[in-house]
């Protein structure tokens, strides 16, 4: 059975993330240990102790987010045949791949928080997430509304579930007009600033010059990116694919789909939260696990031994 590794993105920290692979996996403990060298703070302690305030702080919650990914991929044995993480967590997936290494991605991924926190500041932006709509009618919202300020589909993250982000006034009259449309849910999101729009042009050219001299090498397996949901191998590809994903929509859907048809039936999620898990099940035919504490690794171990076996 083909096996995609999948990598969440900001939004998914919560305090006491890693705490238990640390304590119990050294391999876990020591990626803790390596990227709190490479940043000069402690990982482990923001992960597992909080204040939850700071792991908020878009810069500390992006590196904190790969560490701990990555700390529960290194508790399982698994020989995924692709992988991809949603914004962030394609950074973690090219760092499972052999792509960039965890010093060079957790200082990558600081200063990837920093330069999209502000990119917006002083503005006054939202993101929202609209339900129970298509695409085209999502589109066509955000044109309908573009008057009012910057307004954009950020996220396809499964059928029905669309990201919008942009300038406050647009996203707010969306938000109305997809509950008057007939929207499940339609509601704003606790977020810093509207990432995946144009509002985040200023933070990709900041980035293209730290992508320009980090060392990257060919990927190991194919890395399904966000801003075309097409696998990516090569330094120059993967380059060209973390730039353009600044400031364009993540084809999370998308990408489910072309792993899909490309022969994967297990998706196994590393890292905080299962929310990946839940977007797979509602786009693919799939068997879906996550790792993130002891007992999830437990289960997923087994799952990962039965499908071996099968």
């Amino acid at each position: 059975m083909s096996i995609a590794a999948v990598f969440p993105g900001q939004g998914a920290q919560y305090v006491g993330m890693g705490r238990e692979l640390a304590a119990q996996f050294p391999a876990a403990r020591a990626l803790f240990d390596r990227a709190s060298a490479a940043l000069g703070f402690d990982v482990l302690r923001l992960c597992a102790d909080g204040p939850e305030e700071a792991l908020r702080q878009t810069a500390n919650t992006q590196p904190a987010i790969l560490v701990t990914s990555l700390a529960a991929l290194a508790t399982v044995p698994v020989e995924p045949a692709c992988a991809a993480g949603l914004s962030l967590g394609e950074y973690t997936a090219l760092v499972c791949a052999g792509a960039l290494d965890l010093e060079e991605a957790v200082k990558l991924v600081r200063l990837r928080g920093t330069y999209m926190q502000e990119a917006c500041a002083g503005r006054d932006t939202l993101m929202a997430a609209v339900m129970g709509l298509t695409p085209d009618q999502v589109q066509a919202l955000c044109t309908a509304h573009s008057h009012l300020g910057v307004l954009e589909a950020a996220n396809f993250n499964s059928p029905g579930q669309v990201v919008i982000g942009g300038e406050a006034p647009a996203v707010r009259a969306a938000v109305d007009a997809a509950r008057a449309q007939g929207a499940r849910r339609a509601v704003l999101l606790p977020v810093s600033a509207p990432f995946h729009t144009s509002l985040m042009r200023p933070a990709a050219e900041r980035l293209a010059r730290d992508l320009e001299r980090v060392p990257i090498a060919p990927a190991r397996i194919p890395i399904f990116a966000n801003a075309s949901a097409a696998p990516v191998q090569t330094p120059d590809e993967i380059r060209r694919a973390l730039l353009r994903q600044v400031a364009s929509p993540v084809l999370w859907e998308q990408s489910v789909r072309a792993m899909h048809a490309a022969g994967v039936r297990l998706f196994v999620e590393f890292g905080p939260g299962s929310t990946l898990s839940g977007m797979i099940k509602r786009t693919v035919e799939a068997v879906t696990c996550h790792v993130e504490d002891a007992a999830s690794r437990a289960a997923t171990a087994a799952t990962l031994t039965g499908a071996r076996v099968g």
